[in-house]
């Protein structure tokens, strides 16, 4: 069989199993309405938390910077992509987190696979959340540390892991802050006491929570109060920009810049991005008016959805994920959402267990209410119209 001919058959499976995949064409910069394949539609599923991505203070300082310094850094941050702007922006993501140390990544997934294949051990365990992202599934398959799982946040089924993994050399828990398919908040306070009970540490991504969750939009760890041995996460989402990122200890920071394959031979970052995340870094910071806007629109739609009968699961978070069931009829859900202008596509497995397939909704800070009237009117109508709610 040949190669065309052996792809052509799983693609067909894919295809028929309802999780075939395709790339949609975004003609405009991120707002809460972008032009999708040619059709305006207001967008729902956007990281782009706070609207920071088309923020003019951080366009002005990106251009700025790339008079300056040109559009790519040119090497790994160990030969020629070291600026200033990257330790600027280390030093700022580690006073942001109130850690002692930061090092930067090209991306949040690269973090993640970086620290969790190069610092745990071989005799060392790691304890993952049930429901962690891909890029920490894919770390610890690459760690040569043995991996267990506990249910998603269930603190008596970790506390039973943790007890049941006493002979390993280290143990190590790994966590995300917030969940991204299910808007869950890990309970990192629950989650520390555990680790000093049992001598563990604690690795979270904060990719989701970071500007969003705390006062200060500090993530998850601010708004626990408490400090994990290691906090991953990404400019990418309420920053608006890119690149990913690790704060600890600087013993720990300067062991990840000598043995993290995805730091040591990576392509640095741009410095106009450098430059960009740091102002957003400023403007998450020293405003809550955006995160109390956020987070007002994030109850209204939970409670009103909740209201019309649909399933949604989700803390106080960006992420509201209204479960329809079957792939297929979440893919029709999406399409008709299409259809009246809303653009939410359909996550379906292996993303999220079979017969969990939904409507994975995300909000900013940049919806107004009547896009979330819009958004709310077409959800009771296509719900009604394909039996979700009566």
């Amino acid at each position: 069989m040949s190669m065309e001919q052996w792809l052509s058959e799983k693609i067909n499976k894919t295809r028929k199993a309802g999780l075939y995949r395709e790339l949609r064409t975004m003609s405009n910069a991120p707002e809460p309405e972008m032009t999708v394949n040619g059709s305006p539609q207001l967008i729902f599923s956007s990281n782009n938390y706070l609207g920071l991505a088309n923020d003019p203070v951080l366009i002005a300082k990106a251009s700025k910077t790339i008079q300056e310094f040109g559009v790519g850094s040119s090497g790994s941050r160990l030969t020629t992509g070291n600026t200033i702007w990257h330790e600027k922006l280390e030093q700022r993501i580690a006073d942001f987190k109130r850690m002692e140390a930061a090092l930067l990544f090209s991306s949040g997934y690269l973090a993640n696979v970086g620290v969790l294949s190069s610092l745990p051990e071989k005799g060392d365990v790691l304890l993952s959340d049930q429901l962690n992202h891909a890029s920490i599934i894919d770390g610890c398959r690459l760690s040569k540390a043995e991996t267990v799982i506990y249910k998603h946040a269930d603190m008596g089924n970790l506390e039973k892991k943790l007890k049941e993994t006493q002979t390993y050399t280290r143990r190590f828990i790994v966590t995300d802050g917030v969940f991204s398919m299910d808007g869950t908040i890990a309970p990192l306070d629950h989650i520390m006491k555990l680790a000093k009970r049992y001598d563990a540490y604690v690795i979270v991504d904060d990719a989701h929570a970071t500007g969003v969750l705390g006062e200060s939009g500090g993530g998850t760890s601010e708004y626990f109060g408490v400090s994990p041995d290691v906090v991953i996460g990404t400019l990418s989402k309420a920053a608006g920009v890119e690149g990913g990122f690790v704060t600890g200890a600087r013993l720990l920071i300067d062991f990840l810049l000598n043995h993290t394959r995805t730091f040591i031979f990576q392509t640095a970052l741009p410095p106009s991005s450098c430059a960009a995340s740091s102002a957003a870094l400023d403007i998450i910071e020293n405003s809550q008016e955006k995160r109390n806007r956020l987070l007002k629109k994030v109850r209204r739609i939970k409670s009103t959805l909740e209201e019309m009968g649909f399933t949604v699961y989700g803390g106080d978070t960006p992420i509201v994920p209204v479960i329809i069931g079957e792939a297929d009829k979440s893919v029709r859900f999406s399409n008709k959402l299409q259809e009246n202008g809303i653009y939410a596509p359909a996550i379906r497995p292996p993303t999220v267990p079979k017969g969990e397939s939904r409507i994975r909704l995300t909000v900013t800070a940049s919806h107004n209410d009547s896009e979330v009237d819009h958004l709310l009117t077409k959800f009771n109508d296509i719900g009604r119209e394909l039996m979700i709610i009566s």
